[in-house]
């Protein structure tokens, strides 16, 4: 009897061992899981440059940054593809999910028809605001159509028509302040790093984004229709400069990560210097503002205006730290302003009372280096809805 017993409770302790969930050892003890998606393989080669394709410098990114981040962190990584091979977009944030990531990244290239176009973007899952950020998530989209039954499996989703994409509206999630902020830090090592133009942060909507159940972002490394940057991005230093400043951006996510889950960095990870090798690269085709003042970053004064006053200003961008005020993200922008909104730091240029002169000022200053730029307003200090 007592043999009998002792049997059972051995038996009792192996099935609760083997069959608990790991989540109850505690969050904190959990690795921190990224999934690295090099977008397109196989049958999708994604967009074609001059002498290269998408799908084999999506891979090199994602293998390389995948590398640092095991060699020099104790994250774990998993990748959507290791090779040369085709992977279904819901299958790629499937992937993501039953691994439990903390992170998805998605590595892409961009291509556009003018072959002036240059630099490097970061999205987040959303409604495209302008016709720029909607054409180049229905080119990645456009990948479901080598798909079987796509038209079932994505529930009638057309990437080719601008009406599917009203579903994004609303489809921002949880994770969208997490993600935007890992997309400024990808941008800001981009351009601070490699010195690549910097195209921002921006939303679209991304059907490999839209079914993950973390933090995600699509990087677009560069233009492969920009034959000087094309060269650039198929030169080893080139691809190592990309991943490294991309690794340093999960360096420094991780560790905001760390310090609100645990109050503390678990293991402070080793930053990559980046020596960049400088690739000659066709500018923007964007108008050059002249000016003789000063550039200054003030905090806005809004509240010195008249009483009852509605005053109209531009939104150009956002940041959850403070940018200097020579910064590269103002793209040549003089005396830009900012407001403090929650944990944000919100950029803005110009200010009037004339709706119709501030409309004006956005469309010859700023639309064409802020594609996501918009008008807000205030009154007696406070921001309007």
């Amino acid at each position: 009897m007592k043999l009998c017993l002792f049997l059972k409770g051995v038996f009792l302790a192996v099935f609760i061992l083997i069959f608990t969930p790991s989540v109850v050892i505690g969050q904190n003890n959990n690795p921190f899981v990224v999934v690295i998606d090099a977008g397109h393989g196989g049958k999708d080669p994604g967009a074609i440059g001059s002498f290269s394709r998408e799908k084999n410098l999506n891979l090199d990114i994602a293998l390389k940054l995948g590398k640092l981040i095991t060699d020099h962190t104790d994250a774990t990584v998993i990748y959507t593809r290791k090779s040369d091979v085709f992977v279904e977009l819901n299958e790629r944030a499937a992937i993501a999910n039953r691994s439990k990531a903390n992170l998805f990244i998605s590595i892409h290239t961009n291509a556009l028809k003018s072959k002036s176009y240059s630099g490097t973007e970061t999205y987040s899952l959303g409604l495209a605001r302008s016709e720029e950020n909607l054409e180049v998530a229905k080119r990645e989209n456009a990948v479901i159509l080598l798909e079987d039954n796509y038209s079932t499996r994505y529930e009638g989703f057309d990437p080719n028509s601008t009406e599917s994409y009203i579903i994004f509206e609303m489809m921002q999630g949880q994770y969208m302040e997490q993600s935007i902020n890992l997309a400024s830090y990808v941008q800001r090592n981009f351009a601070s790093q490699c010195k690549r133009i910097n195209r921002g942060v921006k939303q679209a909507g991304f059907l490999v984004l839209r079914n993950t159940s973390m933090p995600s972002i699509l990087i677009e490394i560069g233009y492969i229709s920009n034959r000087a940057e094309e060269r650039y991005l198929n030169t080893e230093s080139g691809k190592k400069a990309i991943s490294s400043s991309i690794y340093n951006a999960f360096v420094e996510y991780k560790e905001d990560y760390e310090k609100k889950l645990n109050g503390k960095i678990t293991q402070r990870a080793e930053m990559i210097s980046v020596d960049n090798e400088e690739t000659e690269v066709a500018e923007d085709p964007v108008e050059t503002i002249k000016t003789t003042e000063t550039t200054a970053v003030s905090k806005s004064r809004s509240t010195e205006t008249k009483k009852n006053e509605t005053i109209y200003k531009i939104q150009i961008i956002a940041s959850v730290k403070p940018l200097k005020k020579n910064s590269s993200e103002f793209k040549g922008l003089k005396n830009v302003d900012y407001f403090k909104d929650k944990k944000w730091y919100k950029y803005t240029y110009g200010a009037t009372s004339d709706y119709n002169e501030i409309k004006s000022l956005k469309k010859k200053m700023v639309d064409k280096k802020f594609k996501n730029a918009f008008i807000i307003s205030f009154k007696n200090g406070k921001l309007l809805n």
